[in-house]
């Protein structure tokens, strides 16, 4: 049978898919049916057909699933942002648990079984509502009962139509009250918003963050302005003082005809730049992930990375830090730090924690919380992470170099770049610690470092999005024996001896290229090259089974000096 646009279904909905559509399918042919959730039986109307599948509108539910439930929100499925509303909070669970486990096992090639072993139960919410600290609502204009009226609100999914709504049930409770005092700031003063298309306008979007231990609030409002800033503001600063926990109010102009929603710099207009949050450190393995006794606070800007789930950041936080297995002796890297708060998580147990980030604001808000807590064993630099590890190895000499022992990442969406990847593998730690937001780039990466001689140890996902179709991860990697790390107070010397081997080891080829070229190659361009000649790669290397592993290329520079190695040890002629 042959699907055709506008065509009318009705189909049982078997599955979900990554961004929460249900899936269905007639006689083989699949059907992605947004707001259906598994169990369901749904009349649709196809929207757009492919050969092999097709985007369907739900209709009608015919029978309900026993997973159906009754949403909070009423504008859920005009909003784009809580695909799982309709799903009860134990299957939107197990889907998210699922979506991990299959994307380790289609991307990142990994076993099933194996994963099955170590894959460790998801860490679900109490309350899956009212969880945010920030939100980013556009403002605009937008139908209200037939009427054109000035809105804030979300946009709706895969458009920037506003949804009207000032009462998000993800947000926090004050967020209401601050927005209608925007809005009602605006009408008495004939503010008006920004409008995308014609490029004219004021007010573009309001930012609230809120800390949850504290219960200080921040209003950041995003504006396109001359000289003049934002018209008779200390008539809305009247109004936002006299909402509980206000701390801090400023603007951001942003001039540019740009997606991108903050501008690069912010003015604070009343009271404080920063507001304060607490974490507290939770003991993973007892029961009821108890409290520690031990906590930070962190000073956080209107431009701040900081989680926006500081309960479930608590649990996914802890987590890492259990899995790093630190004894107070080791030497910790954190590659994407931001304001520091996985560094000192860390920093508790270690001897010694740098970290990484590129965005120089965030790497003084870093040194300042290393301040406040009192913190003394952590130290931080600006820049990216490959380029600033093999410069601190270069420069640091013998004094305070310490080898890293444990590595961390915690990277944006996109996953860590292959240059970063490449440093870690350069680097050898014993164990590296990966906190991911999408386990579609995890589990790519994770193929790249297992090529690279690290075995997957631990994995386990958190929930930090309830009602999304997003999910953090936290896995452990431990350097396999046969891959042995390169300490890097090795130097040329003019009495060095490297006398051909019938077998050069990964070791003594990466040691002959530190020497006589003055920089390190690793496991993954030594196995490209091996490859590219024919030799065995499992001499002293575990490389994935499967074809096109989708690794970086090996630079010429490294290459040349890797088949020199090749040579000197008798590998090639």
């Amino acid at each position: 049978m042959e699907y055709k646009k506008n065509m009318p279904v009705t189909v049982k909905i078997e599955d979900i898919g990554n961004d929460g559509e249900g899936i269905g399918k007639l006689d083989g042919y699949t059907l992605f049916i947004k707001d259906a959730v598994i169990g369901d039986t749904v009349r649709a109307k196809i929207m757009k057909a492919k050969k092999n599948y097709a985007y369907a509108h739900l209709e009608e539910i015919i029978e309900a699933s026993p997973y159906r439930t009754e949403p909070r929100c009423k504008l859920h499925r005009q909003c784009g942002g809580c695909q799982l509303q309709t799903l009860s909070y134990e299957e939107q669970l197990k889907f998210k648990q699922g979506k991990i486990r299959n994307n380790l096992i289609r991307i990142g090639g990994f076993d099933a079984d194996y994963i099955d072993k170590i894959m460790e139960p998801i860490m679900g919410m109490e309350e899956p509502y009212r969880y945010r600290n920030k939100a980013q609502y556009p403002i605009g204009y937008g139908k209200v009962n037939g009427q054109k009226e000035l809105v804030a609100g979300f946009y709706a999914a895969h458009s920037h139509a506003i949804i009207p709504n000032t009462d998000c049930v993800l947000g926090a409770e004050e967020n209401k009250d601050i927005l209608e005092a925007v809005l009602s700031y605006m009408k008495e003063n004939n503010v008006s918003a920004y409008d995308e298309e014609a490029g004219e306008g004021v007010l573009r979007h309001v930012l609230i963050r809120k800390g949850f231990a504290t219960g200080e609030i921040m209003v950041c409002l995003v504006i396109k302005a001359n000289r003049s800033g934002l018209p008779a503001q200390d008539r809305l600063v009247e109004k936002l003082i006299g909402i509980k926990g206000v701390k801090s109010i400023s603007v951001s102009i942003n001039n540019e005809n740009t997606n991108v929603i903050m501008g690069n710099k912010v003015h604070t207009i009343w009271g404080k730049d920063t507001i304060k949050d607490t974490l507290k450190i939770r003991d993973m393995t007892a029961e009821g992930c108890p409290y520690t006794g031990e906590e930070l606070t962190f000073k956080i800007s209107p431009l701040s990375f900081y989680q926006v789930n500081p309960t479930q950041t608590e649990k996914l936080y802890s987590t890492a830090l259990e899995f790093a297995g630190l004894t107070g002796r080791e030497a910790v890297w954190d590659l994407y730090c931001g304001i520091g708060t996985i560094s000192l998580f860390m920093a508790k147990r270690a001897g010694k924690v740098y970290g990484v980030e590129i965005v120089p604001e965030a790497i003084e808000d870093a040194r300042e919380n290393a301040r406040n807590n009192g913190i003394g064993n952590a130290e931080f630099f600006v820049g990216k992470a490959e380029e600033v590890l093999p410069d601190f190895y270069k420069n640091a000499g013998t004094s305070e170099m310490i080898h890293p022992d444990v590595i961390v990442v915690d990277p944006p969406r996109k996953g860590c770049d292959a240059a970063c990847l490449e440093t870690m593998l350069q680097m050898g730690p014993s164990r590296i610690v990966y906190i991911s937001c999408d386990s579609a780039t995890l589990a790519r990466d994770l193929k790249i470092l297992c090529d690279g001689g690290y075995e997957l140890k631990r994995v386990r996902g958190c929930d930090m999005f309830g009602q999304g179709v997003h999910v953090e991860t936290v896995v452990s990697l431990s350097l396999k024996s046969d891959s042995p790390k390169i300490e890097v107070s090795m130097k040329p010397g003019e009495d060095s001896l490297y006398e051909p081997q019938d077998k050069g080891t990964y070791e003594k080829i990466k040691a002959y290229v530190l020497e006589k070229y003055g920089f390190k190659v690793s496991s993954l361009y030594i196995a490209q090259l091996k490859d590219k000649c024919g030799l065995d790669k499992r001499l002293n290397y575990n490389l994935s089974k499967k074809d096109d592993p989708h690794v970086p290329e090996c630079p010429k520079e490294k290459e040349d000096a890797i088949m020199d190695a090749f040579r000197h040890f008798g590998l090639i002629e």
